[in-house]
């Protein structure tokens, strides 16, 4: 069998290596390089291929994504390694890029939230669970078995939450609004820079009268809403992970609630909230950007280490050199890279006044992630759901959250973390893709992703560890097992992230997820920093493309579409 599985690997390095060779020769100018081969490098690439603007996109790694990426890790064994779930991708954006056309497939999941409880059976019966869904009648029965009143509440909470997420689209395909523009110069130039208002206004007119309720739940706590709403801890909790997935916050922290918002105001196959496994992992949907990029006619090169963009005597960007010293010259440049990243280590520091690099050093990355890909050779079998002869239940194809009976439990986690020390009992988010998926993994076997916090950047003010690694994943193990017995003998294989190696091998500043965190002070006019907002730097001609700019993170494709509009429109006034 692992004979069969090695031969399978061998083939598709092969192939990777193969369309590597294949790439277009590399010109010594363009009008535009975009540093990073990630998802919104790829977005901006096309739409400035498509806009007469000729690109080329210089990837770091040997596989392009940045952390939408798939890898496989053990032989026969193909994982999202780091992002992992599509929802947020910019409806607009794959329809105009064609982007099913170009290989995108995603499926489905419904039902899609699942958490077990580890507790004792009554009278032979399982433990409980709670899974939610699209079926809302299957949603109110599954309430019920905690409260029945929060089954009557859930409907309003769903249409109230629908409601704010749908009113903020706007803001999300456009800019934020250009201050300067409407404060200062000539009349025409403020009626010009008016039309940045419109988003706002359209997201206004859509609220009406449940404008204080957007305000309240960017501003509040998420646990004094969920409080309000319903009472039962299973419930409070489920929806609590969301309002603190990826970011070093707890559900009592104020700005929690935006994080719910952000995670519930995607859109999948015209379905509001859903979120997919894309076709091959989340590698997909970038080799589908990329593939659109490429018939539009952008370059895309992987093992191109950029080492430091070009500045010209005029103060301007010229283009980069290589760490090869290798120099590509362009009109402009655009960086997929964190702020940090680009500020720090890509821009000459002589280039850039000491207040802005202060400013720069103070954007807050602070992640409590650490990812654990698992190959494991059966299905995991849970007490509180159990499935015979490892064949999966429509539980399986869910976001499994464990260790989230309580908002309390969360609490506890993140205060060990604020403490410079791993969760003794983490937040677990388990997804099992290949449930979905068959091309992930050899027949009978699995790709299990744990998307677990909280872990600080240093352990107590030291350096994460081997030891520290498996340690940790160790104890996140041994709580899997506590709800599906069997789990950790099925294991195959494991590849621990700790939040410095997603810096390291992503290029995640702090191991932040969303390239910087989504607090109220690093959010629209002030992401990353208020003089950043409209992705242009302080460099004429180098701009920002990825998720540290406006709207934010997660895998939508807003911040390369928006910057590439800012580009052209820069171009064409030139």
């Amino acid at each position: 069998m692992w004979t069969d599985r090695l031969r399978r690997a061998a083939a598709v390095v092969g192939t990777v290596t193969r369309s590597r060779s294949s790439q277009a020769a590399l010109k010594s100018q363009y009008d535009a390089l975009v540093i990073g081969g990630g998802h919104n490098g790829l977005v901006a690439a096309a739409y400035l291929q498509k806009g007469g603007v000729k690109t080329a996109v210089l990837e770091r790694r040997h596989v392009l994504g940045g952390a939408a990426v798939s890898e496989e890790l053990f032989p026969g064994f193909h994982f999202s390694r780091c992002s992992y779930l599509l929802s947020l991708l910019r409806p607009h954006i794959t329809a105009e890029l064609e982007l099913k056309k170009h290989g995108l497939k995603v499926y489905m999941r419904d039902p899609h939230a699942f958490t077990p409880m580890l507790e004792d059976g009554v009278n032979g019966a399982p433990p409980r669970s709670l899974t939610l869904g699209a079926d809302l009648a299957m949603n109110l029965r599954e309430i019920g078995k905690f409260s029945q009143k929060d089954a009557k509440a859930f409907p309003e909470f769903v249409a109230y939450l629908d409601k704010l997420a749908s009113a903020i689209h706007p803001l999300l395909d456009a800019p934020p609004i250009d201050i300067p523009g409407v404060t200062t110069g000539s009349l025409r130039k403020r009626l010009a820079a008016a039309k940045t208002l419109k988003p706002i206004v359209k997201c206004g007119l859509r609220l009406g009268r449940n404008i204080p309720d957007l305000y309240e739940i960017i501003t509040a706590p998420i646990i004094k809403i969920l409080n309000r709403w319903f009472e039962s801890e299973p419930l409070r909790a489920t929806l609590a992970t969301d309002a603190v997935i990826g970011a070093m916050t707890s559900p009592s922290n104020p700005g929690s609630g935006y994080v719910l918002l952000h995670h519930v105001m995607g859109e999948l196959e015209k379905e509001m909230g859903a979120w997919g496994y894309v076709e091959g992992g989340m590698g997909g949907v970038s080799n589908a950007i990329a593939n659109s990029a490429r018939s539009y006619g952008v370059d895309i090169f992987t093992e191109k280490d950029v080492g430091q963009v070009l500045v010209g005597s005029d103060g301007a960007a010229k283009g980069v050199v290589l760490k090869d010293g290798t120099e590509i010259h362009s009109k402009v440049v655009l960086s997929n890279a964190t702020p940090y990243v680009t500020f720090k280590n890509l821009t000459p520091q002589e280039a850039l006044s000491p207040e802005f690099i202060k400013a720069v050093d103070q954007i807050d990355y602070t992640s409590p992630v650490t990812k654990i890909n698992v190959a494991v050779d059966k299905l995991p079998n849970f007490l509180a759901c159990p499935t015979p002869d490892n064949k999966p239940g429509p539980h399986h194809q869910c976001s499994i959250h464990l260790n989230c009976e309580s908002v309390e439990l969360l609490e506890i986690a993140y205060k060990e973390a604020v403490n410079g020390r791993p969760s003794t009992r983490p937040m677990l988010e388990m997804t099992i893709p290949s449930v979905l998926d068959p091309t992930l993994a050899p027949p009978g076997c699995h790709v299990v992703s744990l998307f677990t916090q909280y872990t600080p950047y240093h352990i107590e003010g030291r350096e994460w560890t081997d030891q520290d690694r498996e340690a940790y994943a160790d104890t996140a193990f041994d709580w899997v097992e506590k709800y599906a017995p069997g789990f950790k003998a099925s294991v195959v294989g494991r590849d621990i992230l700790a939040p410095p190696d997603l810096e390291r091998i992503f290029g995640l500043t702090g191991g932040n997820i969303f390239h910087g965190s989504m607090s109220l002070d690093q959010l629209y006019l002030a992401r990353p920093l208020p003089s950043l907002s409209d992705y242009r730097s302080p460099i004429k001609g180098l701009y920002l493309c990825g998720s540290g700019c406006h709207p934010g993170g997660g895998v939508m494709g807003s911040p390369g579409w928006n910057a590439a509009l800012t580009v052209i429109a820069d171009l064409k006034r030139r």
